[in-house]
């Protein structure tokens, strides 16, 4: 009788074959890493020195003139009292438990990555709405970067930059970044084709259809691409602790590492604190820029 039992294992690469290509290429990136490194790191001099200051200007500040500036920011954007008490209530809380410089440090990291995030992945998003062929060449890039492990960036990061800010900050912007492109090339597409031309039939070259009309129109569902960039950067900050980036998330590791229940449990909760205010105040604002958009065209 006919053995068929080789039907049943799937065929796979030789063990010897797979493992020299794997060596040539980890010896490949590690090469690559030793001679670029030095070069690389000092690309990203500026922003950790602008980290450093930003870092330093938060800490280093009376905490009540922080609070100040962050409760004026908050309701500038969203013009609600009692987001901006909850505010209020929730740095007095935070300082109270003795969790205020590491609050400032995780702020002024996930302040940072996101307007990195806003400064790169806008120009992509709008790229992408203006060429269906870059809009096929970006999405299968940013399917990969939203379903890739985020322990996975931390790899080739290490390896080439070392423990540190800068690290930590280009894994959290990797991590991170996908929603605001996905939906500011979104929100371009889905601007009324009729005010468009409009626009065309009124002289408007086509920046000024850019700057004057998509962006405008654009502007609440790119918020909330925006407003997604935030809480994936929050969602990053334990996992970019292990590689040196101090903040709320170094306690959690700590607390992870030896069973400290307490400890992990306020430092989250701070962490779910600064989600929940960056959260209220992006929404307001996007829902304020759309009534005003609407009343704009209305009148």
């Amino acid at each position: 009788m006919a053995d068929f039992s080789w039907l049943s294992k799937f065929p796979k690469m030789d063990r010897s074959t797979l493992l020299e290509i794997r060596k040539y290429l980890d010896g490949t990136f590690r090469d690559f890493s030793r001679e670029y490194g030095d070069v690389i790191e000092s690309f990203f001099d500026p922003l950790l020195d602008f980290l450093i200051w930003f870092e330093k200007l938060l800490v280093q500040s009376p905490w009540w003139a922080v609070l100040l500036s962050i409760t004026a920011l908050v309701y500038l954007a969203s013009r609600s009292w009692k987001l901006s008490l909850g505010v209020v209530v929730s740095f007095l809380l935070i300082g109270y438990f003795g969790m205020w410089e590491d609050t400032m440090r995780t702020l002024s990291i996930i302040t940072v990555c996101t307007l990195l995030a806003i400064v790169l992945g806008v120009p992509i998003g709008i790229l992408m709405a203006r060429s269906n062929r870059t809009q096929s060449l970006v999405t299968p890039i940013l399917d990969v970067m939203q379903t890739m492990p985020a322990f996975v960036y931390l790899i080739p990061v290490v390896m080439l930059l070392g423990i540190g800010k800068v690290p930590g900050v280009i894994a959290v912007v990797i991590y991170a970044i996908p929603p605001v492109i996905r939906l500011t090339n979104l929100g371009i597409r889905l601007v009324d084709k009729e005010v468009l031309e409009a626009a065309t039939a009124y002289g408007a070259n086509p920046m000024q259809r850019l700057m004057g009309v998509q962006l405008p129109l654009a502007s609440p569902t790119i918020m909330a691409g925006i407003n997604q960039t935030i809480m994936m950067a929050l969602g990053m900050v334990v996992i970019a602790s292990m590689i040196g980036v101090k903040g709320l998330g170094q306690p959690v590791l700590k607390s992870i590492t030896n069973q400290y229940f307490t400890l992990g449990l306020f430092n989250g909760l701070a962490i779910v604190a600064l989600a929940i205010i960056f959260d209220r105040a992006s929404q307001a604002y996007a829902k304020r820029s759309q009534k005003h958009m609407q009343g704009g065209q209305h009148d």
